[in-house]
């Protein structure tokens, strides 16, 4: 019985550490994409700026999963690995 709430607790833990980790990646990926947008004017690039803007707006609500998706999928169309 211990071992089950020992372990419990490991779980707990390693949850509540791994979510702030990953709220951190959303400005890195927004980062990312000023960056490869910055001196560039067509099309792609502008989409991207809004993408990039959404992905903000996601991250400050709190919907990181959804903020870093949008991020990455703009990444994606600048022909950037994330």
């Amino acid at each position: 019985m211990k071992t089950l709430a020992l372990s419990s607790v490991v779980v707990l833990l390693a949850l509540l550490v791994a979510a702030p980790a990953s709220a951190f990646q959303c400005p890195k990926l927004v980062k990312q994409i000023q960056d490869a947008t910055s001196n560039r004017f067509d099309g792609t690039a502008a989409n991207a700026k809004v993408a990039a803007g959404e992905s903000m707006a996601l991250h400050t609500a709190g919907k990181h999963a959804e903020a870093e998706k949008v991020a990455k999928d703009a990444l994606a169309t600048l022909g950037i690995k994330s």
